[in-house]
């Protein structure tokens, strides 16, 4: 009898040891504790795989990142690749139930919409989540730069895993020597700065020798004090190789707007 009792004692252990998973009210993902809690709604509808409408007629941009782009009404827009999938993910993740809203930076764009992070009852955050998952890429703001390095952290190991968006030609990271057709696209750029210059104010990185026609980063003067602020010596990246993110414009050569400092990844020596 008194073996039988320690059996069943062990057995009542071993099952408040079990995990049995976080609760509706967990505390939120412990990247987004320090930003300014916005309260909370239900998700109605999903547009896109970074977009949700709440049931209170808000809609929410989910800041700091980009899913693969839907048309939504345009009619000349060329769907991207696993934008279904990216949308179908958001949904499965958000619709009908209540999300958290944090702010780290502007709350609002131009077209009214909330610039949030979500973040579910159980905690998770959604960008962390997508990113994850690779259904996004990390799409930053100088007006909205908070946890920037979690989400490029998050979206370096889905492209290490070559996991969805990763694994797709479309979205590959691009050569500064092969841009042309990218032009007022969304690119990840990667390669060596052979110059670095600084003329009346604005700061050029120069990915080849003939800055009339070869890819450049340009850094205007309004926007480098942000740099300084953190301790980036723009000059003293000539000679190394970088990873820069942006919009690809045509300025003697394409080149690309940097506004805030991690837009530029410096890969190493």
């Amino acid at each position: 009898m008194a073996a039988m009792r320690v059996i069943l004692f062990g057995i009542a252990v071993a099952v408040l040891l079990i995990p049995v998973g976080r609760p509706a009210s967990a505390d939120p993902d412990a990247a987004v504790r320090g930003l300014a809690a916005g309260g909370q709604a239900t998700v109605s509808e999903v547009i896109d795989g970074d977009t949700v409408l709440l049931v209170d007629g808000r809609e929410v941009r989910l800041v700091g990142i980009q899913a693969p782009k839907l048309p939504l009404g345009r009619t000349t827009f060329r769907k991207w690749p696993l934008a279904d999938r990216a949308r179908a993910a958001l949904d499965l993740l958000t619709r009908d139930r209540k999300v958290s809203l944090y702010y780290g930076g502007r709350r609002t764009d131009r077209h009214g919409r909330q610039l949030a992070h979500l973040v579910l009852g159980d905690g998770r955050w959604i960008q962390r989540v997508l990113l994850e998952e690779g259904l996004a890429r990390v799409y930053s703001f100088a007006d909205n730069r908070a946890l920037i390095a979690e989400m490029l952290a998050a979206e370096r190991a889905a492209r290490q895993a070559q996991a969805g968006i990763w694994a797709d030609n479309f979205y590959a990271i691009r050569s500064p020597l092969a841009l042309t057709s990218d032009l007022g696209t969304f690119q990840l750029v990667e390669g060596r700065i052979v110059d670095a210059a600084r003329v009346r104010g604005t700061t050029y990185l120069n990915f080849g020798a003939d800055w009339r026609t070869d890819f450049t980063i340009v850094v205007r003067s309004r926007n480098r004090a942000a740099f300084d602020e953190d301790g980036v010596d723009l000059l003293a990246l000539e000679g190394r190789t970088v990873r820069v993110r942006g919009w690809i414009d045509n300025r003697n050569g394409p080149m690309i707007d940097v506004t805030h400092p991690e837009q530029i990844e410096v890969l190493g020596d």
